[in-house]
């Protein structure tokens, strides 16, 4: 048995989230179908990431197994049968039959971004959020965000994990154009994480009260000091990386170079 893996991306407005949730169409349930169909047999895949409703994703990885070598140009494949909201990028090999997609992952990336005037063309693409924002605040509050390895007040409740312990690699803001980017990389993120960091945030930015509070949250424990109350639509799964030589990428003849 061999394992394989699809690197994909996705508009999250599109789907009822990444995880499969019975027949309702969700990402998972999608490429199940396709290599289902191409393989006629039923195929089962295994996400990196679970996110939610209205969350994109410029790379997600999902392995599944199948007897041998590949003979198909699945990428191509998979594109020419999945709906338009998903893409295949790339395809790998697992050098090892046990890799995880989920749990093999070393760090991930994440982005939000914001804007302040209306703009149809960001419409579902970032969120729309016309107050005054204090940019110094913003900065100081991702540096306090640093500082910390437990996230549980940011991990919305009923989550399926044995520690809320995350590792942060980065968090920062920073201007990119007409929009406003929170960017944060960790070794792994709770249900809800980076949307609770974002709203707690802005809700200092807005001056509602002084941000040594947001230590206070941090160290409450209690999902419900933080808030959570900003668009899916804004978050971008940006990058998951694995261990060196984890995946072997296929490259098929037929692809245009």
């Amino acid at each position: 048995m061999a394992r394989y893996v699809l690197e994909v991306m996705y508009d999250g407005t599109c789907f009822h989230g990444s995880q499969i949730q019975g027949s309702i169409s969700t990402v998972q349930l999608e490429l199940n179908k396709a290599l289902s169909t191409l393989f006629r047999m039923p195929i089962l895949t295994v996400g990196a990431s679970r996110t939610d409703e209205g969350v994109h994703a410029l790379c997600s990885f999902y392995h599944f197994d199948i007897e041998g070598q590949l003979t198909i140009d699945l990428k191509y494949k998979c594109n020419s049968i999945l709906p338009g909201g998903v893409a295949v990028k790339r395809i790998y090999r697992a050098t090892n039959p046990e890799f995880n997609s989920r749990f093999d992952a070393i760090r991930r990336q994440y982005r939000y971004r914001i804007y302040k005037h209306k703009n149809p063309f960001l419409l579902n693409r970032a969120l729309l959020y016309p107050f005054a924002l204090d940019r110094k605040i913003l900065d100081e509050a991702a540096g306090i965000i640093m500082e910390y390895e437990q996230f549980e007040s940011f991990s919305k409740r009923k989550a399926q994990t044995k520690t809320f312990n995350c590792k942060i690699y980065q968090s920062y803001w920073e201007q990119n154009g007409e929009e406003l980017h929170y960017i944060v990389e960790a070794n792994r993120f709770l249900r809800g994480m980076v949307r609770g960091l974002v709203a707690t945030q802005i809700h200092f930015a807005r001056g509602k009260e002084p941000l040594v509070n947001l230590r206070a949250i941090i160290n409450a424990r209690d999902c419900t000091k933080a808030y959570f109350n900003v668009a899916g639509h804004g978050l971008y799964l940006e990058q998951i990386v694995y261990p060196e030589g984890a995946l072997e990428q296929i490259v098929f003849d037929t692809e245009i170079k």
